[in-house]
């Protein structure tokens, strides 16, 4: 069986494979630094944390922030400098920076440093997902697409399972540069499959830097970004405030704390499979059901949020349907970018950070309002309506351009 590029299923899968490695490591590199925050104020903030060790880590948490700068900045830039260079040419690339710039994470002698090579860590992510996209939509065609963005999407999903807590782990008992040693490892073997597997593309000479930023003309992208920043931001708004929902919500103990964020990385692999698998059906239908299903699902986090095993239980619930939308907001933001799809692809992962940013931010306001640690959870449901809401807004968009062009 061969796909749509006449690429073997055999070596489609190898590629896919590749990316996913890829964005294992992206995975890791993006969120195991929040259970190393206190080693590195410990380490690179010495006076302030033996001065106050809040202050410190406080301070520290401008890495994550720097961080997802990064991916904001980079995802629409890079994305529009390589769309006219050949894909496996630009793939290889893009992970040959992610491991340098990882390895530069690890070697960092200063605090200020460090704060460089994760801004600079953070731009190639959206870039690399970008082009992921494209490529996985290519090899396995319209009828699989959506099962192709899922397989890379995996990976992320699997780090969130096994390497956040494990990096964590070996930086919590070999120092915080040790987990940084293993992303960097990840990449390099994610460099290696990806020169070795991803297929030949000549490229698109006619294309060109300022002529992919035509894609922000077009209506539907700013639609579409929108509702995954609003919508998707509903996950970060719980996602964010686990330790506390376990700790101070439910009462559970500390030890608790990373069965509670195994149980929502388990939930997000298996609604990744399942949303990729529904994409292919229905993109909007996905995005509808999906997003309307998270709303839900927040509710349960909510009113589980009193007993730690059921607490347990609904964040399992809540990650496995977050993700169901995904696949179907990227691929849709692929339908709508027309010709800029490899930058259009490549937003996704800005607005997905900016939705990070924002429903961690408001769920800072309504715990610090008073509002109790459940209350990012009733968060969750207004914020993932809100995109229900823009996203059939968006579909009648589309509905009045077909009635106009009749």
């Amino acid at each position: 069986m061969t796909t749509s590029t006449n690429v073997s299923r055999g070596a489609a899968t190898m590629a896919l494979l590749s990316m996913a490695i890829g964005a294992f490591g992206i995975g890791m590199t993006e969120f195991v630094s929040m259970g190393l925050l206190p080693g590195i104020a410990g380490d690179l903030l010495q006076p302030l944390y033996e001065a106050r060790q809040e202050d410190a880590i406080a301070q520290a948490g401008i890495l994550i922030s720097l961080y997802a700068l990064g991916v904001v900045i980079g995802a629409p830039t890079i994305a529009a400098f390589v769309a006219r260079f050949p894909r496996r040419r630009v793939m290889v690339i893009l992970v040959a920076a992610l491991l340098v710039t990882n390895a530069l994470t690890f070697v960092a002698p200063t605090f200020e440093t460090m704060a460089a090579t994760r801004l600079l860590s953070g731009l190639p992510h959206g870039a690399f997902f970008g082009m992921s996209t494209v490529i996985a939509s290519e090899i396995l065609g319209p009828k699989r697409r959506g099962w192709g963005v899922a397989m890379v999407m995996s990976g992320l999903t699997v780090a969130n399972v096994v390497g956040v807590p494990g990096g964590t782990f070996l930086g919590q008992h070999f120092g915080w540069r040790a987990a940084y040693v293993v992303v960097a490892m990840v990449f390099a073997l994610a460099l290696v499959m990806c020169w070795l597997f991803i297929p030949h593309h000549g490229g698109d000479r006619t294309r060109s830097f300022l002529a992919e930023f035509g894609v922000f003309r077009i209506p539907q992208v700013w639609m579409t970004l929108l509702l995954g920043a609003v919508g998707f931001g509903a996950f970060f708004s719980i996602y964010s405030y686990i330790s506390t929902l376990m700790t101070e919500a439910a009462g559970g103990p500390e030890w608790a704390v990373p069965i509670a964020l195994m149980s929502i990385g388990l939930g997000m692999v298996v609604g990744n499979i399942i949303g990729g698998r529904l994409a292919d059906l229905s993109v909007k239908k996905t995005i509808v059901i999906g997003l309307t299903l998270v709303g839900l699902a927040s509710g349960g986090v909510a009113v589980a949020s009193s007993w730690p095993v059921a607490l347990a239980a609904a964040l399992f619930v809540f990650g496995a349907l977050s993700q169901t939308a995904v696949p179907g907001i990227q691929l849709r933001l692929l339908d709508v970018s027309g010709p800029y799809q490899a930058i259009g692809a490549a937003l996704n992962h800005s607005a997905l950070n900016i939705g990070n940013s924002v429903g961690a931010a408001l769920g800072g306001v309504v715990i610090a309002a008073g509002l109790g640690y459940a209350a990012p959870a009733w968060l969750g449901i207004v914020m993932s309506f809100a995109g229900v809401g823009i996203a059939l807004a968006s579909f009648a968009m589309d509905k009045r351009r077909v009635t106009v062009a009749v």
